[in-house]
């Protein structure tokens, strides 16, 4: 075989997230989505609920906040350069990796066609002593990793989305926010700016100062194991 023979593939050129909450993918992985939009990548936010029950305000009702956290979401996808924020909606706080969701999912990988796709684990984590996670976190990472194998690659299940024009589509990694067993650290320094101020454009989830200190705790603390002032770190999935 020659050289002319052997075909190389393609960049990655799209990314996806993945998580249950607006808010949830600029708290963990803003940096690394950052730096992909300034590389010229296509990125797509998918938000599985409403975000409807983050806030302790008595005068705030559901509806209501399901609005501003979206508007926020948007604002801070400019900030980014993110292609597209898509919102399913599902109920806050009431999140299960049920088919129907799946099928979601699903339906975006298919159109978006994402080469690198990150998620949350769907496994709950001991290690920090001041946070149990949330459930709704877990149930958007099983629908997640069940959706990118084998339903977004499979024909035959959900033939609806077929008929909607949506062909199989192969996702060939998968990153998974993941940081007791993570193998792949994404050097971030340049874009924690960009990062921090897409944060803090979740003004009903967050204050400036609260952003801008823990975004730069975590991601240095990250960095320091591999070298690099901030980094994002996750464990990498290699599907072919």
């Amino acid at each position: 075989m020659s050289p002319e023979d052997v075909k190389e593939d393609p960049p990655y050129c799209r990314g996806m997230v993945v998580m249950a909450h607006p808010d949830d993918a600029d708290w963990v992985c803003s940096g690394t989505v950052a730096k992909w939009c300034a590389q010229g990548w296509e990125v797509v936010y998918v938000l599985c609920t409403d975000g409807s029950k983050g806030s302790d305000d008595p005068e705030m009702t559901g509806p209501r906040l399901t609005e501003i956290r979206h508007q926020e979401q948007l604002n801070a996808g400019k900030l980014l350069g993110l292609r597209h924020v898509v919102f399913l909606d599902y109920p806050d706080a009431a999140l299960q990796p049920t088919l129907e969701l799946r099928r979601d999912i699903t339906r975006e990988i298919r159109r978006h066609r994402p080469d690198v796709l990150i998620c949350s684990s769907p496994v709950r984590s001991f290690t920090s002593s001041s946070y149990l996670g949330h459930p709704d976190h877990f149930a958007a990472g099983e629908a997640t990793l069940s959706a990118v194998y084998p339903t977004a690659r499979d024909r035959l299940t959900f033939p609806e989305l077929l008929e909607e024009g949506l062909q199989p589509h192969k996702v060939r990694e998968v990153w998974i926010m993941d940081r007791d067993n993570a193998d792949q650290y994404v050097d971030v320094t340049d874009y924690m700016d960009t990062a921090i101020a897409a944060l803090k454009a979740h003004q009903s989830q967050v204050t400036e100062e609260e952003a801008d200190t823990y975004m730069r705790r975590w991601r240095s603390e990250a960095g320091a194991k591999v070298g690099f002032k901030y980094a994002e770190a996750f464990k990498r999935v290699r599907l072919g």
